[in-house]
């Protein structure tokens, strides 16, 4: 079939929009796809902080290095993006296939959102060298209810009673752990480097509540036809600049030369601890390639709903892993937040039920602009 080359960049947008595949994916593949994302953020989101707190708890204390790690893992995005240009380069032929679909604009955006991840991941790793893995899941479930005010100030996520009841339960789960958060401080810690800990796990959780919203919003705001490689090459942009952030307090906080004396002296032996920063690296970029995938097929407040869903999961596996005490609160604490997800996920599934019922004159109009490519 003969291929002919758009003139201009509009034309450009308007060939893309007519040869993107996603245009004829069926709403049972999106479900699919949605699924993969939760379970790649999932296992990141489980992984990463366990792996971490690991890196920690046997003799380890580069704060740096644990925030560089979040996102170092970066160029795993090249495999799944040189996928997708072979992929339509067999469509479309050489002169057909863009390598790269970001415009300047979005560029900058996203390296803007990558300095704020760098900053997110450097708070989050301190609090994780102060405090124990059911204390500080506890503090970030709390990003829900920021998750949930910016999403509604950005990107005017619309709120049913199912959304709700969502998160005023997995709101109340955080607070029954809370009632046990006191006695989890570790022995051998003074006060005030806990709660220097806290209050900075406080301010992570602030700002990664502000952060996904930004996200969607970028995907709003982009000027361009939003499709799922380009949804990867904006999460590469910004774990770039994010490991770039942190590489700057890495060279300043001299880590680099620290790292071969560190793993000669870590419990695990040199072996173990190049394995748990390496493995701790791919975890973190499973937990990104699943929450941009995440908010790309749903919304911020879906992505936001399933980090606070983990936080009893990730509470289970520190009992298990860590010997951590399993106390009655964190049982409440996990049937609220299964419930809360629950009901969150059974009310997008009326939704969407009663929406397929409605005559085709009434088409569905998606909340997520994104969804629609």
């Amino acid at each position: 079939m003969e291929m002919h080359q758009p003139r201009d960049p509009e034309d450009n947008l308007q060939f893309e929009k007519i040869v993107d595949p996603r245009e004829k994916m069926s709403k049972a593949l999106k479900r699919c796809l949605l699924l993969l994302n939760l379970a790649l953020m999932v296992l990141g989101e489980s992984g990463g902080p366990l792996l971490m707190r690991l890196y920690f708890n046997r003799g380890g204390n580069r704060i740096w290095l644990s925030s560089w790690l979040e996102t170092g893992g970066w160029p795993i995005f090249l495999f799944p993006l040189l996928f997708s240009y072979l992929h339509r380069r067999s469509k479309l032929g050489e002169q057909g296939a863009r390598l790269f679909f970001m415009k300047p604009r979005l560029f900058v955006a996203s390296a803007s959102l990558g300095l704020l991840t760098g900053l997110v991941d450097y708070l989050y790793a301190y609090g994780m060298s102060r405090l124990p893995v059911s204390t500080i899941s506890l503090i970030n479930s709390s990003q829900l209810a920021f998750n949930a005010l910016f999403s509604f100030l950005l990107v005017r996520q619309r709120f049913t009673p199912f959304s709700i009841n969502s998160v005023v339960l997995l709101t109340i789960g955080a607070i029954v752990l809370g009632l046990h958060s006191s006695s989890d401080r570790p022995k051998d810690e003074a006060k005030d480097q806990y709660y220097m800990g806290f209050f900075v796990s406080i301010g992570a959780a602030v700002l990664y509540g502000l952060l996904l919203p930004m996200v969607e919003f970028t995907y709003k705001r982009a000027k361009q036809a939003i499709t799922y490689p380009l949804v990867m090459e904006i999460q590469m942009v910004m774990s770039i600049f994010a490991t770039a952030f942190c590489t700057v307090g890495m060279l300043v906080n001299k880590d680099f030369k620290a790292i071969g004396s560190e793993a000669r002296e870590h419990e695990l032996g040199v072996v173990k601890y190049y394995v748990v920063l390496v493995c701790s690296a791919i975890f973190w970029q499973f937990f990104y390639l699943g929450a941009v995938g995440v908010i790309f097929y749903a919304s911020s407040l879906v992505a936001g709903i399933t980090s606070a869903t983990l936080l009893p999961i990730l509470e289970i596996l520190a009992v298990i892993f860590y010997k951590e005490k399993f106390k009655g609160e964190k049982g409440i604490s996990l049937t609220l937040a299964l419930w809360g997800f629950t009901s969150y996920f059974y009310g997008e599934l009326k939704g969407n039920n009663q929406q397929d019922q409605k005559p085709e004159s009434e088409p569905h109009q998606c909340p997520n602009s994104s969804s629609q490519v």
